[in-house]
């Protein structure tokens, strides 16, 4: 492998940091990276809301889920799937209006969730840590108010960046023969993949170096999908402008 795809494959969640800060034109070097990411049609429907005052973080902090980290660390983003200059855009040309296509919902969120990636790349590529936080989508109007979002603009998740206070195992990823199909997606091999994956996870989970658990994949993953429904999220995105059709 080179350095990139090892790098790529060395991705751990850091959740602590040092007290070291990151330097504002290192940030601006790392946004650019994450412009650098594709766009459907180029249409590049994201912003990032960079946080710096204290109180604001503590209430994001809070409708997150009271992440500490949110609040400690050096540098937190909210990264924003963004309509509104498209809006203009549309306006400008043909004066007409976003109507809430599902289909322009869909692109600004895989552009955002793209050009966050490229930042987190670049940021561990010089030794940074960080973790997205979908926490946000706890409470995206309380979000949403204390970062004066417009419409045709929504919280998608965070993004805590800092110099690593901790050096946790790499989690091991789902086998490639399990998610890499030939032709067809292959469904029958789908319960015999899960019980390995389950057997994968659970040693792992026991032999990590910090808070061993006695767990395996599905249960935790079973907890999340069903206890992050967000059942908020349609109202709030509808009245944002998003999913109307």
């Amino acid at each position: 492998m080179n350095a990139v795809i090892e790098q790529l494959a060395s991705h751990r969640s850091i959740r602590r940091y040092t007290g070291r800060g990151i330097d504002d034109d290192l940030l601006e070097d790392l946004v650019r990276a994450g412009q650098g990411a594709a766009s459907s049609s180029f249409i590049q429907a994201y912003s990032i809301v960079r946080v710096r005052d204290t109180d604001k973080r503590a209430r994001i902090a809070a409708a997150a889920g009271d992440q500490r980290w949110v609040r400690e660390a050096p540098v937190f983003l909210v990264m924003c799937a963004d309509l509104l200059r498209v809006a203009r855009a549309v306006r400008k040309s043909r004066g007409e209006q976003l109507a809430g296509w599902t289909e322009h919902f869909l692109a600004a969120s895989v552009d955002v969730a793209l050009m966050a990636q490229n930042v987190m790349v670049a940021a561990e590529s010089v030794g940074l840590g960080a973790v997205f936080i979908g926490g946000i989508r706890n409470d995206p109007m309380t979000v949403s108010e204390v970062l004066d979002l417009p419409e045709h603009v929504y919280p998608a998740f965070g993004l805590c960046l800092g110099w690593p206070d901790q050096d946790p195992e790499v989690k091991p990823r789902m086998p490639v023969d399990m998610i890499l199909h030939e032709d067809r997606y292959d469904a029958a091999r789908v319960e015999c993949d899960v019980d390995r994956y389950d057997d994968i996870m659970r040693e792992y989970y026991a032999a990590r170096s910090e808070n061993q658990r006695t767990t395996d994949w599905s249960t935790p993953t079973a907890n999340a999908v069903q206890g992050k429904t967000r059942e908020h999220m349609l109202s709030f995105l509808n009245a944002r402008g998003f999913l109307k059709r």
